[in-house]
Order: structure tokens, then sequence, then C-alpha cells
């Protein structure tokens, strides 16, 4: 199949910028709608993402589920997000999904996002954390920066500290502690948490 017959999708949320926002998380794209268990970044509940979050920030990895544990509770996610000051947003803002699925191996992106102008956004924003490869690969493209080893950081312009996480999907073959480890490591770097 022609490539350019494969629809583009458009990043279907603008990007979360609490006041203040420190730390900009950025994933690749999010995964179809038909996934989605909210309308919002890190919709998956099969994704480790807000279980992370929750272990990090409140030591109960289910923490930010609603009440009766089916869904995640978005209410709750924004105050945490706002009360750290951490955005979120992704490294694609158009994509196609070359074999019709959520795996970053299989995504083309079309456009990146225009991060220059999503920075212009966050004054106090200093470090920018990619979780996975791909998101990685796409900031190092346009801060024309190396791609930092996982876990670690690299420089970017104007002193911006732009870390390479492990990716929260459940298909990265690592214990949620170990991410969360990683994570955590980085909000201390950022001064969101204690050292």
């Amino acid at each position: 199949m022609d490539d350019t017959a494969i629809k583009i999708e458009t990043h279907p949320w603008p990007p979360f910028v609490p006041a203040g926002a420190k730390v900009l998380i950025m994933g690749t794209f999010p995964p179809g709608s038909h996934r989605w268990s909210m309308d919002f970044y890190y919709p998956n509940r099969t994704n480790d993402f807000w279980y992370m979050m929750g272990l990090i920030f409140h030591d109960d990895r289910n923490a930010l589920l609603s009440a009766d544990g089916k869904q995640f509770d978005l209410q709750a996610i924004k105050r945490l997000l706002t009360t750290h000051h951490i955005a979120l947003h992704d490294t694609c803002r158009r994509i196609r999904r070359l074999k019709g699925n959520a795996s970053d191996k299989h995504l083309e992106v079309v456009e990146p996002v225009p991060l220059r102008a999503l920075l212009f956004t966050m004054p106090d924003c200093h470090t920018i954390a990619t979780t996975g490869e791909k998101a990685a690969s796409v900031i190092a493209g346009l801060t024309d920066t190396p791609l930092p080893a996982m876990g670690t950081r690299v420089e970017g312009p104007d002193g911006l500290q732009i870390w390479r996480m492990p990716s929260t999907s459940r298909a990265y073959p690592l214990p949620l502690a170990e991410k969360a480890a990683y994570y955590r490591r980085l909000f201390q770097a950022a001064g969101i948490l204690p050292g």
C-alpha cells in the first residue's frame, strides 16, 4: 500500500501548561481514540504513566484512579500536574500510523510540534523529558542535540535540559518501580521533588 494513502492524524489535544511549568513531558502521539479511557494525555489504562506518577507523588500506584478504580481521575491528574508545575504535550503534531497501531516503531512523523513556540508559552520551563526513543529522536532533531542515552540528559539551546526517559508503555520491558525510579531522579534534578 502506498504510504501517502494512509490517513494523516492531527494531535487531538492542546498542550497542558500549568502556570509556572518547569518540566515539559513529551511522548510521541496518543494511541487511537478506541484505546482512550479519558480525553487527555496517556489515556490508555494499560500505559504505566499515571500509575507511575501515583507511585512517585503519592506512594500509591492507584492514587490517580477514580474511587471505583475503573478509570483515571482526570481532576486529580490535573491537580497533581498543576501543583508540581509539570506540562504535557507530544513531539508530533501530525502523524501516519503505518501499521494501524500505536507502536512508535510504525509511526511516521508528518509534522513535529512547533517546539520553540511551545516553550515560549512556558518561560519557567528549563527541562524537557521525552518518554521513549522516538520522542527523544524528534526532540534531538528539533534542537540539533545528540540523542541522550536512556535515563540521561543533554544540554540544549539556552541551557535547556533534555532528558530521555524510559517509555511508559507496557510493551517496554521494565517494571513499574524501575520506571518510577528514573522519573523520580528527573523530578529531583528539575527541583520538583527534594533530592
